[in-house]
């Protein structure tokens, strides 16, 4: 349970990160004096490494720790033999393979694959498909505890220990030997299988109670266990024994076998065929182009027998939301709400870009005079760094300098801009020169790069790596941009990549870092424990601290002509940014079990979520945790605004009232949803109030203020440039971006607008709330369709608009009265645009997200058919018929997507030229209307045209 876990992690890290209340920071000092960890181990005479202008160390520094067990003595990764000298990845969801935390568990803790739960012991490997929640630490966590239906081994196998023997991006193959046998198991996220092979032993599972036996063909078994049903597989001409709860087959002179859950029993036939099919390893490939992301997720195979090299890979919800790629009828339980399953070695997500800036643009709403004052207090304050001397603090400093820089510039203070400039230089060259009261010391064994004086764990545990070095790659991207000889290699740039590959290294050769540390690409988002030493898993407390280094990535790659570095962070960004909507905020309302009172989270686990932080029970903090640091890289947030209102109005419930702690953060959040609301109570307090550890009353004023001028930002525009945004109000959009390069540049915008920018510089400019990219427009289009823009909301009236400023609203789907209409409309509910100008898109499809509820009725389905008019002459060329969504009969919106898969396609798609786009919804099956959402960012169709 994590109310437990809670307990029993290191007291290292139950201070915040982000600024303990006085009484708290003192309790915790208590704390830890009545804590030992004994004596630290005196390390060898370090040599500084020459980085550019900087410097390092290849041994910590006298008196400091690196990482140890959690009686203090220091651990080396655990691994084998042909894994010794790879960087090991952790803050991983496995890293207890690798990391023995605890001196009495040299195996690992729980471990959360999804749908499987994994945990090593002696004997070999328990799995687990925990599918019933349960909510415990007085109603604030929710957790699918893992629980062992059987483990998978071989007879005898008696292990002293298990090893990480290999990795990929995804999977792990965990390693067991005790003299006299071998075993290996390959398990990875979304894998329903377990890739198993061993030597000295016939192939052993032992089930946690008698199993039920639905199937039995010898070699390929089918059992229930505690309600879940699994597969067993063995070599061809092998035979499963079945005895009590032991089942064995001998593997003659084969050395392999595999087992699998099942959504069904009648599943079985299709798991059968990819049995042998062996995954080998897993890999991402992103590609940031036209303002969208794509990423690509694949795995390698063998085949054991025959010549089967496909498989089987279950998909979270934010992948399966953002992929056109064909799904099954199979799905699984998960923490993370329901998974999908594709059949097939590979699928690709595709989603807009969501767009970094530097600052929010010049506003006429900000008085210059009043931020000109708030940034002298910044400049003039007698320590800038407020004491700050370990990573974390010297970061959050650091930080909030970086974000007045450019605003001081935007209003011509350049002796101010320059005064916070040299500030942040000389603290950060003083971390980058070793040998001093801090710098950063190198791990040859753990591959890694700590900086000393650490806290929280950073040292110890490997913690929070991405969180505290995020702030040191953010404002280097800052400098860059006004000093690139700063930041050049031959200065101090070397140390600023140290830091990148320690936390985000995006090569998967590199001999002295991990592939990404802490991002978990098929988990959509970064884990914080370097250990992973709980019972629930992994976990993740700031999200939005590791969403810090993304965007500091997307302009250090920005400034410094890096483009891959660059697009690297647009896919973290993007990428975790849906993660946070889902698993942290729960925006549609599907992920978190019914059962859980709360609408948002603190912390993320691999079993679950927990309305907590590690360090109070306060609701600012809680809240406010997934949202600090404030950036140009935070406007991700205001994709889903109703979630965000939702988000506050729980805060001050919990909180018996309006935010006082964390008031600026908890403003700055509400901006990007309701700008006038948070101006009011920013403008209620008149300037009376202590800003947060990283904040600033110039940033907060000037973000707030700026926002009520130009509006919330408007996520359904994209630039083809990372670094620009788009803000709507009242139906007029504001479009920005900042060009890092030496010469000027034309931002396109998903709605047609273009924008020049020149060299080095940001640029503004305001329109219509959409364009029209047709040289040749229509001169008198209709008013209420803007006929541009490659995504469209459904309008109450049956419109497709691009316009976001229509008022939500439900349209009634007519009864089906009994028949099966399955593929063909009947009296649907259409939605349409006319006059559409543009060419298809290479390599992107058709998408719609809709929300759909069928109230109490049982047996509904709604079903969508998207048709293309080319030309306008009332003949569709193209039609595109998709499964039908099978609605619950509970009160309550559901998402319904393009995932379900197209059921038929007819026509080819081709530039359209004056024509029509067409959306029909209708219930396919059952005798009762539902209900589709308009009006909202859940209601849109996207069209594969730019």
């Amino acid at each position: 349970m994590i109310e437990v876990l809670l307990v029993q992690a290191s007291l290292s890290r139950l201070a915040t990160r982000a600024g303990a209340r006085p009484a708290a920071a003192t309790l915790l000092a208590v704390a830890l004096a009545a804590v030992t960890l004994g004596p630290a181990a005196s390390p060898a005479a370090a040599a500084t490494i020459p980085a550019g202008a900087g410097s390092y160390t290849d041994s910590r520094p006298a008196g400091t720790q690196g990482p140890t067990t959690n009686t203090g003595a220091p651990v080396t990764p655990k691994l084998t033999t042909a894994a010794r000298d790879k960087p090991v990845p952790t803050n991983d969801w496995w890293s207890s393979l690798a990391f023995q935390r605890y001196g009495d568990n040299p195996y690992s803790t729980p471990m959360y694959g999804h749908p499987l739960t994994y945990q090593a012991k002696a004997s070999g490997l328990e799995v687990g498909y925990p599918t019933t929640p349960a909510i415990v630490g007085d109603g604030r966590q929710y957790e699918y505890a893992h629980k062992a239906d059987l483990t998978v081994g071989l007879t005898g196998l008696n292990s002293p220990d298990t090893k990480a023997d290999a990795w990929s991006d995804w999977t792990v193959t965990p390693y067991w030997a005790d003299g006299s046998r071998t075993f290996r198991a390959t398990i990875g996220h979304g894998l329903p299988f377990v890739y198993a092979k061993g030597s000295g032993g016939d192939a052993r599972i032992t089930t946690a109670s008698t199993p039920t036996v639905f199937s039995d063909q010898g070699n390929v078994v089918g059992i229930t266990v505690a309600g879940h049903h699994y597969a067993l597989f063995a070599p061809t001409g092998a035979d499963w024994n079945i005895s009590g709860t032991t089942i064995t087959a001998g593997l003659g002179s084969k050395d392999y076998f595999s087992l699998a859950v099942l959504p069904s029993t009648d599943a079985l036939a299709t798991y059968r065929k990819y049995a042998f099919s062996f995954v080998t390893g897993s890999q991402v490939a992103w590609q940031t182009t036209g303002g969208n992301v794509r990423a690509t997720y694949s795995l390698t195979t063998e085949a054991r027998e025959g010549t089967e090299r496909g498989t089987l890979q279950a998909l979270y919800r934010h992948q399966w939301l953002h992929t056109t790629d064909a799904l099954t009828p199979y799905t699984y339980v998960s923490p993370r709400g329901t998974m999908k399953v594709r059949e097939a070695t590979s699928f690709t997500t595709s989603q807009k870009n969501n767009g970094v800036v530097p600052a929010l643009p010049v506003s006429s709403g900000v008085d210059r005079a009043r931020l000109t004052g708030y940034l002298n207090e910044v400049a003039n304050a007698s320590d800038p760094f407020s004491g700050a001397r370990d990573t974390y603090w010297t970061g959050k400093a650091l930080g909030k300098l970086a974000q007045l820089v450019p605003v001081a510039d935007q209003i011509g203070q350049t002796a101010v801009r320059d005064k916070l400039l040299g500030l942040m230089k000389g603290r950060m060259q003083e971390w980058f020169t070793a040998g001093g009261a801090s710098e950063f010391s190198y791990d040859k064994d753990w591959k890694t790069l700590t900086g000393y004086p650490a806290s929280y764990g950073s040292d110890t545990e490997l913690n929070d790596h991405h969180f505290h070095y995020s702030y040191y790659v953010y404002a280097a991207a800052i400098i860059a941009q006004y000093d690139q000889a700063w930041a050049a290699d031959s200065a101090w740039g070397t140390m600023i990549k140290h830091l990148i590959r320690d936390t985000a290294n995006p090569s998967r050769t590199d001999s002295a870092y991990p592939f990404l540390r802490g991002f978990d690409v098929y988990a959509g988002h970064s884990w914080a424990s370097g250990h992973q030493g709980f019972a629930a898993g992994n976990n993740q407390e700031s999200s939005s601290e590791s969403i810090n280094l993304s965007a500091g990535l997307v302009l250090w790659g920005s400034a410094m002509g890096d483009n891959s570095l660059r697009d690297l962070g647009s896919y973290l960004l993007t990428t975790e940014s849906e993660a946070i909507t889902q698993y942290w905020f729960d925006a549609n309302d599907t992920v978190f079990p019914a059962s859980y009172k709360y609408g948002t989270v603190g912390m993320v686990w691999g079993s679950g979520a927990s309305y907590s932080t590690w360090w109070t029970a306060n609701p600012e903090e809680i809240h406010g945790i997934n949202v600090l640091p404030v950036t140009g890289g935070s406007l991700h947030l205001a994709r889903e605004k109703a979630a965000i209102k939702r988000n506050i109005a729980e805060m001050e419930r919990e909180n018996g009232g309006p935010a006082q702690e964390w008031r600026d953060l908890l403003w700055e959040f509400e901006a990007l949803s309701d700008p006038t609301s948070a101006k009011a109570k920013f403008d209620g307090v008149n300037g009376n109030y202590t800003p947060e550890e990283g904040e600033s009353k110039a940033h907060t004023y000037h973000w707030i203020n700026t926002l009520n001028t130009l509006g919330a930002p408007d996520m359904t525009v994209s630039g083809d440039l990372p670094t620009s945004a788009v803000f709507s109000k009242n139906g007029t959009r504001t479009y920005t971006a900042h060009n890092h390069s030496s010469a000027t540049r034309t931002v396109t915008f998903s709605d047609g607008k273009t924008l020049s920018v020149p060299a080095r510089s940001t640029a503004v400019s305001t329109g219509p709330g959409g364009g029209n990219p047709d040289p040749d427009p229509d001169p008198d289009p209709d008013p209420g369709t803007p006929s541009t823009g490659n995504t469209f909301r459904l309008k109450t009236g049956g419109v497709l608009t691009t316009a976001t400023t229509d008022p939500a609203g439900a349209d009634t789907i007519a009864s089906a009265d009994g028949v099966n209409r399955d593929g063909t409309p009947y009296r649907p509910t259409v939605y349409e645009v006319k006059q559409v100008n543009g060419k298809v898109s290479a390599g992107a499809a058709t998408a719609f997200r809709l929300r759909v509820d069928a109230g109490t009725k049982v047996g509904l389905a709604p079903q969508v058919r998207v048709s293309y008019d080319l030309t306008g002459d009332g003949t569709f060329d193209r039609t595109e018929t998709f499964r039908y969504f099978a609605t619950d009969p509970v009160n309550g919106w559901e998402e319904y997507t393009q995932a379900v898969g197209a059921q038929a396609t007819t026509g080819s798609l081709g530039e359209l030229k004056n024509g029509t786009v067409r959306l029909e919804i209708w219930n396919a099956l059952g005798n009762g209307t539902s209900q589709v959402q308009t009006g909202t960012d859940a209601a849109v169709l996207r069209i594969p045209y730019q």
